[in-house]
């Protein structure tokens, strides 16, 4: 749906008893619609730190992707294997230091196009780290998942698969169904249309008493039956406020 959540964490994922899940907390999401500009820049400020991918650590890149929160699903997948945090940095910098601990130190291509100049330089200057062997890291996992969490785990956000790969990755095989994993159609960004309104302080208490009417349904069906016409399609507040809350 081109929806970026941008704060995947254990916490912001719910289950029932039945194992069902569901993603919470939508504060930081946005939208990427069909015709945003491909120079697109969001502040680098998302994401609780131990989850979040290293283009949002410093500035890396111009554009993020959806990547950025396949990188978050591959810290809480490590994080069920081993019922701790993967990367529990205190700060930027040491956050880095963890990743690269275990993922080596990137490419000199992938340090080339980080666009902040204290991180480029700072992984520039970096020891040449060789990344660490999954198995031996987690040796009591399923080689198939380790597979898997190291896809999820690329350093840089190309080499990461998208949703619908990391679904049909052979660890998945036999548990997947196609027909209850949709993909879902782009947001179109006249769903959001209400967000450009302007809107008035006197619309701002309408729609205020529009939502106490929710609770009186007798109340709200004989306000619906009003005959003024305003900005949202209903009587104005205080021409009908009387007729409800007499003095």
């Amino acid at each position: 749906a081109n929806v970026y959540h941008r704060d995947l964490k254990p916490k912001n994922i719910l289950a029932n008893a039945n194992c069902k899940l569901k993603i919470c907390d939508f504060g930081l999401a946005r939208v990427a619609f069909n015709d945003t500009p491909t120079t697109v820049f969001w502040t680098d400020y998302v994401a609780t730190r131990w989850y979040r991918a290293p283009e949002l650590c410093g500035s890396f890149f111009t554009k993020y992707s959806p990547a950025i929160d396949i990188w978050s699903i591959g810290c809480i997948f490590a994080e069920i294997l081993t019922g701790k945090p993967l990367f529990p940095g205190k700060n930027v910098v040491h956050q880095l230091d963890l990743m690269t601990d275990l993922l080596g130190t990137p490419s000199l291509d992938t340090v080339s196009r980080i666009r902040n100049e204290k991180a480029r330089r700072y992984l520039s200057s970096m020891r040449k780290k060789q990344p660490v062997c999954f198995s031996e890291r987690f040796p009591k996992a399923d080689p198939a998942a380790l597979k898997l969490m190291q896809r999820l785990l690329a350093f840089d956000p190309k080499d990461r698969p998208t949703a619908e790969e990391a679904l049909a990755d052979p660890y998945f095989k036999g548990l997947g169904k196609v027909e209850r994993e949709p993909s879902c159609q782009p947001i179109s960004k006249f769903e959001f249309e209400f967000e450009r309104k302007k809107v008035t302080k006197e619309d701002v208490k309408e729609l205020i008493f529009r939502e106490i009417l929710e609770y009186h349904p007798q109340l709200l069906k004989d306000y619906m039956n009003g005959t003024e016409k305003t900005n949202f399609l209903y009587p104005r507040f205080f021409t009908i406020r009387s007729r409800f809350f007499p003095h």
